[in-house]
């Protein structure tokens, strides 16, 4: 039977290398992000540095280069998902962050998809129709000022809720607990994403929207498939076998 596991960060990626499908879940706001654009019909190339080396890169892809939230002006394109709603179809977008975009170009599965809560039952469907093999739901998590993973509870929750739709699946221990997290949460899944300490850190920024926006659970049918080495939605797509 086909296993589910959640794994953390770079090293929970790494141990899980041989699973066939990755969900990278970066809930506030990387993959959520992803989905505002991919459902837009845009593609996003995830990257993993924010410098000169992701403004040549997206020269030579003739994308746009996502900006910094505080930095962004009416129109440009952010982490911030309400910037990317207006992003029009087939337009490129080249969208850097430590965390999830970092997780999504350093992975190697057959399938790499971007997860979030807004999404969380289109990408089980996904897996579960299109895919094979064993599945790791890798909860991105933030940072602390050292670089070393701080777990995010937003994340846990968008695994949770993932899991949740896979329960004909063998879940592991921690997967089980992901399920308990989210059932619990669910019925007041936004205080708890603006409660926690990525959702009040974007609150006291001015983004408090981008919040509310992430947690509309299965507010989107769109599932962000890497390939060619970018996003783009597979959700009514029928050649993603491999």
């Amino acid at each position: 039977m086909r296993k589910v596991s959640v794994v953390w960060g770079a090293q929970g990626l790494s141990s899980s290398q041989s699973c066939p499908v990755a969900v990278i879940i970066d809930v506030l706001s990387f993959s959520t992000a992803v989905d505002a654009a991919c459902s837009a019909g845009a593609v996003v190339y995830p990257f993993r540095w924010r410098d000169e080396r992701a403004a040549s890169f997206a020269k030579e892809q003739r994308a746009r280069l996502a900006v910094q939230r505080q930095d962004a002006s009416r129109g440009e394109p952010s982490l911030s998902p309400s910037s990317l709603i207006g992003l029009r179809e087939g337009e490129k977008l080249v969208l850097p962050s430590p965390n999830g975009s970092t997780l999504s170009a350093g992975a190697d599965a057959n399938w790499i998809v971007a997860g979030c809560l807004r999404n969380s039952a289109a990408v089980a469907d996904f897996i579960l129709s299109h895919t094979h093999g064993d599945i790791a739901l890798v909860a991105a998590g933030e940072r602390w000022p050292d670089g070393s993973l701080r777990p995010a509870l937003e994340d846990w929750l968008g695994a949770g809720a993932i899991a949740s739709t896979l329960q004909q699946l063998l879940l592991s221990p921690g997967a089980k607990a992901a399920v308990a997290a989210f059932r619990e949460a669910e019925p007041a899944l936004s205080g708890r994403l603006r409660a926690c300490a990525s959702g009040q850190e974007l609150i006291d920024k001015g983004f408090g929207g981008d919040v509310a926006f992430a947690s509309a659970l299965n507010a989107s049918v769109c599932v962000p498939l890497i390939r060619s080495g970018r996003y783009e939605c597979a959700a009514l797509k029928t050649d993603f076998a491999s």
